[in-house]
Parts: C-alpha cells; sequence; structure tokens
C-alpha cells in the first residue's frame, strides 16, 4: 500500500499533465509497476497514463524496451545508463510526451560498496530532449526503498514537465 501523500502527489500530477496535454509512460523494474498503480489508484487517470512496462529482467529491458545488452553488461541493470536507455525506451513505444524509468536495488539482498541496497536509478525521456538520468539511495526495508522510488519518481515527472 502507497502512502496517503504519494496518492495525493499523483492526483496532482495527472492534473499537472492534464493542464500541459502531456501523457506519461512509464518503465519499472525495481517498483514492479508501483507508479503506475498509484496513477491508475486514481479514477480518470486513463486519459494522461499511455501504458507501463515492468521489465524486471534483463532479458525483458532488452526486449520491450530496446535497452542494448551491452550497456546492462557494461554498466549493470542499476545505473543511469539503464535507466535512461529504459526511458527513452517506453517513450519511443509509447504515445507519451514524457517517460519515467527506475532500476534499483531494493534488497534486503543484492547490493556491494559500488551498490548499496536502495539505490534506485531514474530516467526521465521527452520528445526532443535528451533523456536525463539520476540516482538517489533509500533507506529502510524492501518496502520503504520501493515506496521512496515511487514517490521520488512522482515527483520527478512533475519537475520535468
Amino acid at each position: 500500500m502507497l502512502p496517503e501523500q504519494t496518492l495525493r502527489d499523483a492526483e496532482a500530477l495527472l492534473q499537472a499533465c492534464r493542464d500541459k496535454q502531456v501523457r506519461i509512460a512509464t518503465a519499472e523494474s525495481c517498483t514492479g509497476g508501483l507508479i503506475a498503480a498509484a496513477l491508475t489508484a486514481i479514477a480518470g487517470a486513463s486519459d494522461v497514463l499511455d501504458r507501463g512496462f515492468v521489465s524486471y529482467s534483463n532479458d525483458a529491458k532488452h526486449d520491450m524496451l530496446g535497452v542494448p545488452l551491452a550497456t546492462i553488461e557494461q554498466h549493470g541493470a542499476v545505473s543511469e545508463e539503464v535507466a535512461a536507455a529504459m526511458a527513452t525506451g517506453a517513450l519511443d513505444r509509447s504515445n507519451a510526451g514524457i517517460a519515467i524509468s527506475v532500476t534499483g536495488l531494493a534488497g534486503p539482498g543484492g547490493g556491494s560498496a559500488d551498490k548499496p541496497i536502495g539505490l534506485v536509478c531514474f530516467g526521465i525521456a521527452r520528445r526532443d530532449q535528451p533523456p536525463v538520468a539520476s540516482e538517489q539511495v533509500f533507506s529502510g526495508d524492501r518496502t520503504a526503498v520501493r515506496a521512496a522510488a515511487v514517490a521520488h519518481a512522482i515527483a520527478l515527472i512533475g519537475q520535468n514537465l
């Protein structure tokens, strides 16, 4: 279950997108569709959310979003490079004007010194603009990391409208 504040932020984002006539696509790995779920929890979201991709495996990132396998091999699935490619792929395969991507390590295992548990990479792609990627490290258990990633993604979309 997502926090009430995240749902309020999702509702405000949907209205901002309506006002600017911008549709959204999502490309999610560690959040497993929670960004799309937060948006679709709001009645009438279908006029803003074009589609969502859940690309949890590396093969899915490649097959569904066109992320080059070489990029995944060189930088790892949890990287700004892969996040940027995921967002670009979602934008290219949708009718959206903006796409958000998320790939990360929600835990409890799988982290390293270079890529700790809680590391989440985000990508934003807009039509006719280069993609932008960033990363955040969130604290808490798996549920907390995923919820924080959803809230951050919703905020990033709003900041990039």
